[in-house]
């Protein structure tokens, strides 16, 4: 995991995990702290199987208009729903659950 700080109170976190099952997760944050908060600007967690198959990715790309709180969505294999912004240790137990669940 990397962290690269930006000008004007801005940061990069990003990493990538290999899980035991061969599936990855890969993910990228640029945030900013202001008001005593930390906001995040743009986010994308892509999580995809040993064979590089999405199984989902979280992002607020504004690539879809139409979404109900938009630009935050979810990619489902090739569905886009609706998503709120997930922060790293949700993404991680999604993934738990879904590991976890499929042994």
């Amino acid at each position: 995991m990397d962290f690269d700080e930006l000008p004007g109170r801005q940061g990069i976190v990003e990493g990538r995990l290999k899980f035991h099952d061969g599936s990855l997760l890969e993910f990228d944050e640029v945030i900013i702290f202001r008001n005593e908060q930390i906001l995040k600007l743009r986010y994308v967690y892509h999580y995809q199987n040993e064979s590089a198959e999405v199984i989902f990715r979280y992002d607020n790309a504004p690539h879809y208009p139409n979404i109900l709180i938009y630009p935050h969505h979810k990619h489902v294999g090739s569905a886009v729903e609706p998503a709120q912004v997930p922060d790293l240790s949700e993404v991680l137990s999604e993934i738990e659950q879904m590991i976890f669940n499929s042994d």
